[in-house]
């Protein structure tokens, strides 16, 4: 991205990211980290349903589709959803770390209008560790995963340790998710955001 802030761009010590030996396989659905989830969860109605799969070294591809309900201008998808799609993106390479990191700073350039109705075909990488600080890149094309650049967005994730979203989540969720018997979703749940 160009004109990233001093913020994102990794120290001098910062070193290169270690895909974690049991993350998923490449190929493979990450699946939703939480079912309300705004961005991948399925029970949320005018979520973005993204679905992400794990890709190569320490990447991953995603998609999701435009929907009226993600409209801003009409006809065209909100640039806080476009936001929202790289993030949660940009979030979810966090599972092929195997840590649970939240965002820091998200910087966002929006290129072209997305239409409603369109597949946001996004594609995110982790550049570079620095002790608790994850730094990561994405992209957002139209037309399909060749096709010309829409969004793309630089993120500094930080690790946290759980106690992060059972300090501050509302508790009926919080347990919620730590009460559900599937080992991997209960431990998806807490990964990403604040």
């Amino acid at each position: 991205m160009r004109g990233t802030s001093p913020a994102l761009q990794p120290p001098a010590d910062a070193v290169k990211p270690v895909r974690h030996p049991e993350a998923p396989a490449p190929g493979e659905l990450l699946g939703a980290h939480y079912g309300e989830c705004f961005g991948c969860g399925g029970e949320q109605p005018h979520g973005l349903h993204l679905e992400a799969r794990a890709g190569d070294g320490v990447s991953i591809t995603a998609e999701f589709t435009v929907q009226p309900a993600h409209q801003g201008a009409p006809g065209l998808a909100h640039g806080g959803v476009l936001a929202t799609a790289l993030d949660e993106t940009l979030g979810s390479l966090n599972w092929l770390l195997r840590t649970i990191a939240v965002t820091g700073r998200l910087e966002t350039d929006f290129v072209r209008p997305v239409p409603v109705g369109t597949v946001l075909h996004l594609e995110a990488e982790v550049t570079a560790v620095a002790g608790r600080k994850i730094y990561s890149t994405a992209t957002g094309r139209i037309g399909g995963p060749d096709g010309p650049v829409a969004v793309r967005a630089d993120a500094l994730f930080i690790e946290v340790k759980v106690d992060h979203f059972i300090d501050n989540g509302r508790p009926e969720e919080i347990q919620a998710a730590m009460n559900d018997p599937d080992q991997v979703r209960r431990a998806r749940a807490f990964e990403v955001n604040p």
